[in-house]
């Protein structure tokens, strides 16, 4: 049992000069920022990625690696979509920056105003945005549909891709 697991966790005041506020930032192309500099280890990278959270109490996007937290700043999509594999005919799966793998649900694909893809991801929690290596990946199962909307084509289906809206208020820095 890891402390996170504990009722009280997220109440727990930070370590004895410490803050919970911290200058790490998830930039808007996926990469790790701490303290302004790009974090160079690609482990490092990876295991941030996979301790993105929301707070329980307040919403805002934290670092939880299960024995202590922390706040971070999140520029764009707290998830992202690095790898698009195509395990049968009918099915994508999706590898996202943390490793993780999920199959892609067409109808939680959207387009963006801008032409990124996003997905929601980790049961709908999260937004995830496509890398430009993934969005380029996508590029055999996208289409139009007779409207000239964007549509998502593989197997035997053809599912409208509609207009990106985040279902919920992103969290603030400040919140």
């Amino acid at each position: 049992m890891k402390p996170a697991d504990h009722p009280e966790f997220f109440e727990r005041p930070p370590p004895d000069g410490r803050s919970r506020e911290s200058t790490i930032v998830l930039l808007s192309d996926g990469r790790f920022l701490h303290e302004g500099e790009p974090v160079q280890h690609q482990g490092m990278q990876r295991a941030f990625a996979g301790w993105v959270a929301k707070h329980p109490k307040d919403g805002r996007f934290i670092l939880n690696n299960g024995y202590d937290w922390c706040y971070l700043r999140v520029e764009d999509t707290p998830y992202f979509v690095t790898s698009v594999l195509a395990v049968t005919p009918e099915q994508l799966w999706l590898e996202l920056a943390d490793g993780s793998q999920e199959p892609l649900d067409p109808h939680k694909l959207g387009v963006r105003p801008s032409g990124e893809l996003c997905v929601r991801v980790k049961g709908d929690a999260f937004v995830a945005k496509f890398s430009r290596g993934a969005q380029l990946a996508m590029a055999p199962y996208l289409s139009e549909d007779s409207t000239g909307r964007p549509a998502l084509s593989y197997g035997h289906a053809s599912v409208p891709i509609p207009s990106f809206v985040e279902t919920e208020p992103r969290p603030s820095a400040s919140s």
